[in-house]
C-alpha cells in the first residue's frame, strides 16, 4: 500500500525501527568511548596504541559489514515478497559465510598484528602496546562478524529490539570486564582486549540462538549449503567493495594523524571515537531505511520506498544539526573525561567543534547509504565510494606533507586541518548521493535485484 510522505503511519514505522536501532548503534561506541577513558588514564601511549590497534580491528571486522547490510536488504525484500522461510535461508547462508570468513580473518590478524600496526608510523611505545591489544582482539573477530550477520537477519525481519538487548548486555559485560582486567588484574591494555572478546562471544552465541528459532518455526534448513553459501559471498562483493574504499579513506586519515605526533594521534583518536557514537546514533535512521526500503521494493511499491526516504532525509538533517549543537556545547568539557595530558584536551577540543559542525552533513549521508543499501543499489555504491577515495587522497596527502609546518603551529592546528578535510570526505560523498537519489535508477522491485 503506499504512503505520502506524512503519512503517520509511516512515521510510526520508522520508529518503530529506528528507536531500538539508535539505542543499539549508540551502545557500542558508548562503551568504546568507556574504553578509551579506560586506556586513556594508563597513558598516552597506551590511548595512541588502542587508537592505531582499535583502527585496525575495526577495518577488520568492519570490511565485512555487508554480512549485516546486505543481508538486511536480502532478507526484508524476500519478507515483503511473503517468503519468511527464504528469507531466514539467506541469513542462514550469510551466518555461515561470517564462520569462515571471520576464522580466516582471525588467524591474519593475529599473525601479521605488529606490522600491521607500524603501518601507521607510530612511535616505538605506541606501536607495542597495539600489537598486544591487537593479537588478543584477533580472537574475537569470528564473533563479531556472526553478530554482524544474524543482525542483518534480525533487522531484516523488521526486528531491531533483540540486537538492542544484544548490544546492551553485551557492551555492558565489556565495561566491566575491562574495568576487572585493566585495574582489578593489573593487566593494562591486554585486560580490555580480552574484555572486548570476551562480551564479543557472548554476544554472537545470544543473536544465533534467536535467529534459530525463527528459522525452525518457518521451515528453514540450518544446515550450511555450498551453494548459496557461494552466492551470498558474491552477492555481498559490490558492498565489500564499497567497504574496502570507506575503510581505506578512515585508515588513511589515522596514518596522516600517526605522522602529525602522538599528541595529534591520541586526539585524532577520541575525536574519531566520538564522532563514531555520532554516526551510530544517525545510523538509525540508516537501519530503518534499510528494511523499510527493502521490503516496499520487494512488494514492488515504489511510492512507499519514496516517501519514506523524503521522512527519513528530513529527520536525518534535523537530527544531525541536534547533535552538532550537542557537541559544540560540550566540546572543552569532554576531553577532560579521556585523559589527563593538557596537550591532547587542547588539541581534541578544537577537533570537536570541527567535528559538531560536520554533523547535518553526515546525516544527510547515512540516510541515502541506507536507502540504497536498502535497494540492493550496492554496484553504484562501490563505483561511488571508489571515486570518493580517489578525489580524497590528494587532500589527505596534502596534509601529510604539511605535517610539520602544522605541527609547528601547534596540535590544536593540526588536528583541526586534518577533521576539516575529513569533512569535505563527507561533502564528496553526499554530492554523489544527491545526484543519484533524485533518479529512479536505485528503486528496482522484486524479491530480487
Amino acid at each position: 500500500m503506499s504512503t505520502s510522505p506524512r503519512d503517520p503511519a509511516q512515521s510510526r514505522e520508522i520508529l518503530r525501527l529506528a528507536v531500538p536501532a539508535f539505542l543499539a548503534l549508540v551502545a557500542e561506541p558508548l562503551f568504546l568511548l568507556a574504553d578509551s577513558a579506560i586506556i586513556g588514564h594508563l597513558g598516552t601511549a597506551q590511548l595512541a596504541g588502542l587508537g592505531v590497534a582499535s583502527a585496525t580491528l575495526i577495518t577488520a571486522a568492519n570490511i565485512f559489514v555487508f554480512l549485516a547490510y546486505g543481508t538486511t536488504s536480502i532478507v526484508a525484500r524476500q519478507i515483503g515478497a511473503g517468503s519468511e522461510r527464504g528469507a531466514l535461508e539467506a541469513g542462514i547462508d550469510g551466518t555461515w559465510l561470517a564462520v569462515g570468513l571471520g576464522a580466516l580473518t582471525s588467524v591474519g590478524v593475529a599473525v601479521a598484528a605488529e606490522p600491521l600496526c607500524r603501518v601507521f608510523g607510530a612511535s616505538p611505545d605506541a606501536i607495542g602496546y597495539a600489537a598486544t591489544y591487537l593479537r588478543i582482539s584477533a580472537l574475537g573477530i569470528p564473533a563479531m562478524l556472526v553478530a554482524l550477520a544474524a543482525t542483518g537477519v534480525l533487522r531484516g525481519l523488521q526486528d531491531t529490539r533483540t540486537p538492542l538487548v544484544a548490544s546492551v548486555a553485551g557492551f555492558s559485560a565489556n565495561v566491566a570486564l575491562n574495568l576487572l582486567f585493566v585495574y582489578g588484574f593489573g593487566w593494562g591494555i591486554a585486560g580490555s582486549a580480552w574484555g572486548t572478546v570476551i562480551a564479543q562471544a557472548a554476544m554472537a552465541t545470544g543473536l544465533v540462538v534467536v535467529m534459530v528459532r525463527h528459522a525452525r518455526r518457518a521451515g528453514a534448513a540450518l544446515h550450511a549449503h555450498p551453494g548459496r553459501v557461494l552466492r551470498a559471498g558474491l552477492t555481498g562483493i559490490p558492498l565489500l567493495v564499497r567497504t574496502l574504499a570507506l575503510r581505506a579513506i578512515i585508515l588513511l586519515t589515522t596514518w596522516v594523524a600517526a605522522g602529525l605526533g602522538d599528541v595529534p594521534l591520541a586526539s585524532h583518536q577520541v575525536a574519531a571515537t566520538v564522532w563514531t557514537f555520532l554516526a551510530f546514533a544517525l545510523d538509525a535512521l540508516a537501519i530503518a531505511a534499510q528494511a523499510i526500503t527493502g521490503r516496499a521494493l520487494g512488494a514492488g511499491d515504489v511510492v512507499a520506498a519514496r516517501a519514506a526516504t523524503t521522512t527519513m532525509l528530513r529527520w536525518g538533517l534535523w537530527g544531525g544539526a541536534v547533535l552538532g549543537l550537542l557537541v559544540l556545547a560540550v566540546h572543552s568539557l569532554l576531553p577532560a573525561l579521556f585523559t589527563t595530558d593538557p596537550a591532547v584536551r587542547a588539541a581534541l577540543s578544537a577537533a570537536l567543534v570541527v567535528v559538531a559542525l560536520g554533523q547535518p552533513l553526515a546525516g544527510y549521508v547515512f540516510v541515502v547509504d541506507g536507502v540504497l543499501i536498502g535497494a540492493g543499489d550496492g554496484r553504484w555504491l562501490a563505483k561511488a565510494m571508489a571515486a570518493t577515495l580517489v578525489l580524497y587522497l590528494p587532500l589527505a596527502l596534502w596534509v601529510h606533507a604539511r605535517g610539520d609546518d602544522l605541527v609547528a603551529d601547534g596540535a590544536p592546528r593540526a588536528v583541526t586541518v586534518l577533521w576539516v578535510v575529513f569533512t569535505a570526505f563527507m561533502a564528496i560523498r553526499a554530492a554523489f548521493f544527491w545526484w543519484r537519489i533524485r533518479g529512479d535508477d536505485w528503486a528496482v522491485t522484486g524479491a530480487a535485484r
